[in-house]
């Protein structure tokens, strides 16, 4: 079959989202267990220090803050908290906790542990250098009684009350003893609806509902959280995945395009596992090759670019992902409104040789490799890229092999999740490949990008410093005024795609996943998130 007939044939397959608002269905049936691919293991579920996105999708049903955001509207709903005051200043939230939270060790949820989770983050020995950033514009938590808690800030930070409001909420009890609780990476106490029964490492992590959670007798929840039990499994490899699905063992699993077009086809697809393409509001994600500015090979801004201008991903996005991406343009969702609206670096080599030779590199030797005198020795261009899944390693071949026309050397390095994590966290690497989710609609710069989170832990892993985006990122942050704030940040993120941290892939246009055909779902999508969370078991 010619690839247009393939194409045609996988869209027409698919299920795409509907027109209609979505809503929870209330009448849901409760019961069964819900089996999705985790993607990775954690390395620690630990509420505080865990840095990655898997232990994040642990958390988002075992732990729980004080509000949410609607996954349809996207205005706040009460959760720990059942109401809220935020003073006319706009630097003071009083939140009043709800009477019937419980922790799952069954001891009720209090302002005490509410002020106690925000001053965790500030405990130089939680490292907690990844949230901080969140966290700093408030001066103070404060205890005005046993349910109420008033949080003060210190600027008009404009994400102040969406800190405190998603603040996860822990037992002081439980965490308080910092060293004790750092080794618990297999154990997470908190006051969700779901409560972390297993952890077996390389297998699974098992959740069962929490017979005490305030939501289930509350009408507010209906049809939110209907299974019993949830599994979450570890496969990396995406032909195991999709095998697993096949056989009926995962009831939800994340496609990546070329899966979508070209693996989840035939029987039995379309019949007992079905593939959905989706388009929401919500932000996307973006793949990136960071630079480690540590090293002098990434210092000169024009190597940079021209690493940028050797990465042809208009090619792969033709033969990768059957161009259903856009080039990312830098460090935000390309349909963002905070999006400066700058052009995405193209494939052009000659345009990288002339920036190369422009920093000094040239192949005086002849041996194939660019070379340059720096300290009084010479240094060729290699480095090596570390990645973490194999999946994605054919953009890697095909990239090493327009680098070394050019004559760069870049080796590539296969590791695993955990020792990964381990450099990147450390900054021991040349160049790194990995995704940044969508982050928030408002989004805030400052975690990845701001100099002061180049440190230990901190999510500038890559140690990128420039005092002009600082400065503006500073601004920005404390702008009340959202459309000049819009402007502030459009100059942020135009500047980052000028310095070219990191090599920009891709934006997805859509959303790719998959569920079995015993999923009931109120929507294929809901307007800023999928919505696994109102799904449900259907009757044989």
């Amino acid at each position: 079959m010619n690839m247009k007939g393939l194409l045609a044939l996988a869209l027409s397959s698919a299920l795409t989202a509907p027109a209609f608002a979505a809503a929870p269905n209330a009448n849901a049936p409760k019961g069964g267990n819900f089996v999705f691919n985790l993607g990775g293991e954690p390395p620690t579920v630990h509420p505080i220090t865990a840095t990655d996105a898997y232990s994040r999708y642990v958390q988002n049903y075992v732990c729980d803050g004080m509000a949410t955001r609607d996954s349809e509207t996207y205005d706040w709903k009460p959760r720990l908290a059942e109401k809220w005051d935020i003073s006319k200043d706009n630097k003071v939230f009083t939140f009043h906790l709800r009477k019937d939270a419980v922790f799952h060790d069954g001891t009720p949820v209090t302002a005490d542990d509410v002020k106690f989770s925000f001053d965790a983050i500030f405990e130089p020995k939680y490292e907690a250098a990844h949230l901080r950033p969140y966290y700093e514009g408030l001066t103070k938590a404060e205890v005005i009684d046993a349910h109420t808690i008033r949080f003060t800030a210190r600027d008009l930070y404009f994400n102040n009350f969406e800190s405190a409001a998603t603040l996860t909420v822990i037992p002081k009890k439980i965490y308080s003893d910092v060293e004790k609780s750092k080794k618990m990476n297999r154990q997470l106490i908190c006051a969700g609806p779901y409560v972390l029964s297993k952890f077996d490492r390389g297998q699974l992590i098992s959740l069962k509902k929490f017979d005490k959670w305030y939501g289930n007798k509350d009408v507010a929840y209906a049809g939110m959280y209907n299974f019993d039990t949830i599994t979450m499994r570890f496969y990396k490899d995406e032909n195991v995945e999709l095998e697993r699905a096949k056989k009926g063992e995962l009831d939800y699993l994340d496609l990546r395009v070329e899966a979508f077009m070209k693996k989840a086809v035939g029987a039995p697809w379309g019949k007992t596992i079905i593939k959905n393409k989706v388009e929401n509001s919500a932000p996307k994600s973006y793949g990136f090759i960071g630079w480690n500015f540590r090293k002098d090979l990434f210092q000169d801004k024009n190597v940079r670019v021209a690493l940028a201008h050797l990465l042809n991903r208009e090619e792969m996005n033709k033969k990768f992902r059957y161009g259903m991406s856009d080039l990312a343009n830098g460090a935000i969702y390309l349909r963002s409104e905070y999006n400066p609206g700058n052009k995405a670096l193209e494939f052009n080599p000659k345009k990288a040789q002339e920036l190369l030779a422009k920093a000094g590199w040239t192949d005086k030797d002849k041996n194939g490799v660019l070379e340059k005198e720096v300290g009084g020795k010479k240094m060729e261009f290699k480095f090596t890229l570390i990645y973490p899944s194999k999946d994605t390693e054919k953009y890697y071949t095909m990239y090493r092999e327009d680098l070394k026309k050019a004559g760069i050397d870049m080796d590539l390095k296969y590791l695993e999740w955990n020792s990964f994590l381990k450099l990147v966290d450390e900054g021991n690497f040349d160049a790194v490949t990995m995704a940044w989710g969508g982050g928030s609609v408002d989004p805030d710069p400052k975690q990845i990008w701001h100099s002061a989170s180049a440190v230990a832990g901190g999510s500038n892993f890559i140690a990128y410093k420039n005092p002009e985006v600082d400065k503006l990122i500073d601004q920005a942050r404390v702008e009340p005024n959202k459309a000049k704030r819009v402007a502030a940040l459009k100059k942020v993120y135009a500047k980052i795609a000028e310095d070219a941290p990191y090599a920009f892939l891709f934006n997805d246009k859509y959303a790719f996943y998959a569920n079995s055909s015993r999923m009931g779902k109120p929507a294929e999508t809901f307007k800023y998130e999928i919505g696994r969370d109102y799904w449900w078991l259907q009757a044989k």
